[in-house]
C-alpha cells in the first residue's frame, strides 16, 4: 500500500484527526445538501418500520404462496440487515434519545425481526466495549463471531452458528476475556434466541431424518408432528433462514476486516473490504465491509450517512494508512502485520 509522503510523516494521532476532520467535513456536505436529513429520528423510525413492512410482507406472499420460498428468505434478510443496521444506530443513541418509549420500542422491534442475537441491551454494553478494546483478546463481540480464530471447522460453525460456536470456544473465551460467562450471554439471548435456535435445531434434525429414513418407515408421521413442522417449516422460511443467511454474511465479512493482535491505535483496528467478490455477502449486511471502518473514525454517525460520504472518505483512509482488501488476514487469524503485501484496489 501506498502512502502519500506528506501523510507518511504523520504520527498515528494525527493521520486519526485528519480522518475525522475529512469525515465530518464530507458529512456536514451532505447535510446541507439535503434538507432531510435534519429529521434524524424520523428517517431512522421510518426505515425500520420499512424493513418490518418488507419482512411482514414477504411472509404473507409466502403464506399466500404467490412467491416462493428462496424469494421470500432473500427479501427478508435483505430487511433483517437493515433492522442491523438501525439496532447499531440505536446502540449509538442516534434516535429518539430523548424519548425512551419509542426509543425502546425501536429495540425490541430489532431484536424481533434477528432473534438470533442477545437483546439489543446487552449488546450495546458489549459494542461500545467492543469500541475501547478493538483488536484485543477482550473484544467479545468480535471473538464470538470468529475474529482471531484461525481457519479451520470451529471457524465456520462459530460464523454460522452462533449457539454451537458459543459452547465449542467457552473453555477459551472464558480463559481470554475478562468477565466472560456463558450463563450471562444465555440469559440476555433469552427468550428469543433461545426459541430461534430450538426452532431451526428440530427444522434441521427432522429432515435429515425424513431424508434417510422417512421413505423406509413403516408408519406415518403423527398429525400432531405434521402439523408442528408445518409451522417450524414456515418460521424457518419467512425468519429463521433469513437470519441465518444475514448473520454468516455478516460474521464473515466483520471477522475479517476487524484485525486482531498487535492493534495498538484506531489505524490498525479495521480494514477496508469492498472487492467486488465480497458483493454477494456484502449485500445481506448492508455493505458493511466498505463502510465500517468510517464508522471506527467516527462514530455518532447514522449509518445511512456513512454510505453517502463514502467514496470521498475511503480516499482519505486509503491515503492515512488504513489497509484495504488484506488477504493475508485470512490465513492469520486476522492478526495485524507490521510487513506485509496489502493490496489497495
Amino acid at each position: 500500500m501506498s502512502v502519500s509522503k506528506a501523510s507518511d510523516e504523520l504520527s498515528p494521532q494525527q493521520r486519526v484527526r485528519c480522518i475525522i476532520q475529512a469525515i465530518r467535513a464530507e458529512e456536514q456536505y451532505w447535510r446541507e445538501r439535503y434538507a432531510i436529513l435534519r429529521y434524524q429520528n424520523w428517517l431512522g423510525l421510518g426505515i425500520l418500520l420499512f424493513a418490518l413492512t418488507g419482512m411482514l410482507t414477504a411472509a404473507g406472499l409466502y403464506y399466500l404462496q404467490l412467491i416462493p420460498a428462496w424469494a421470500c428468505i432473500i427479501v427478508a434478510a435483505l430487511c433483517a440487515s437493515l433492522s442491523h443496521e438501525i439496532e447499531h444506530d440505536l446502540i449509538h443513541r442516534q434516535y429518539f434519545r430523548n424519548t425512551p418509549i419509542i426509543y425502546h420500542g425501536m429495540m425490541l422491534v430489532t431484536w424481533l425481526m434477528r432473534p438470533n442475537t442477545v437483546s439489543p441491551w446487552y449488546r450495546r454494553d458489549m459494542h461500545l466495549l467492543h469500541h475501547k478494546v478493538s483488536g484485543t483478546a477482550n473484544d467479545m463481540e468480535e471473538r464470538l463471531v470468529g475474529n482471531g480464530i484461525a481457519y479451520g471447522l470451529s471457524r465456520f460453525i462459530v460464523m454460522f452458528d452462533g449457539l454451537s460456536g458459543l459452547f465449542i470456544r467457552r473453555a477459551i473465551l472464558r480463559r481470554e476475556v475478562d468477565n466472560f460467562s456463558v450463563q450471562k450471554l444465555l440469559q440476555a439471548s433469552f427468550p428469543l434466541a433461545s426459541l430461534y435456535f430450538l426452532t431451526w435445531y428440530v427444522f434441521l434434525l427432522f429432515h435429515t431424518y425424513d431424508a434417510l429414513f422417512g421413505g423406509i418407515s413403516a408408519q406415518p408421521y403423527p398429525d400432531s408432528l405434521v402439523w408442528l413442522m408445518q409451522g417450524i417449516d414456515f418460521a424457518v422460511v419467512v425468519l429463521i433462514a433469513p437470519n441465518v443467511l444475514r448473520s454468516f454474511c455478516l460474521n464473515f465479512i466483520t471477522s475479517h476486516m476487524h484485525y486482531y493482535g498487535n492493534v495498538h491505535n484506531l489505524l490498525q483496528q479495521t480494514q477496508i473490504l469492498d472487492r467486488w467478490y465480497f458483493m454477494p455477502l456484502q449485500l445481506f449486511c448492508f455493505n458493511f465491509g466498505s463502510t465500517h471502518t468510517i464508522h471506527h473514525f467516527v462514530v455518532n454517525q447514522p449509518f445511512y450517512l456513512r454510505q453517502l460520504v463514502a467514496r470521498k472518505a475511503l480516499k482519505v483512509l486509503r491515503e492515512q494508512g488504513v489497509r484495504s482488501n488484506d488477504l493475508s488476514t485470512f490465513i492469520s487469524g486476522n492478526r495485524w502485520k507490521e510487513e506485509q503485501t496489502v493490496s489497495a484496489n
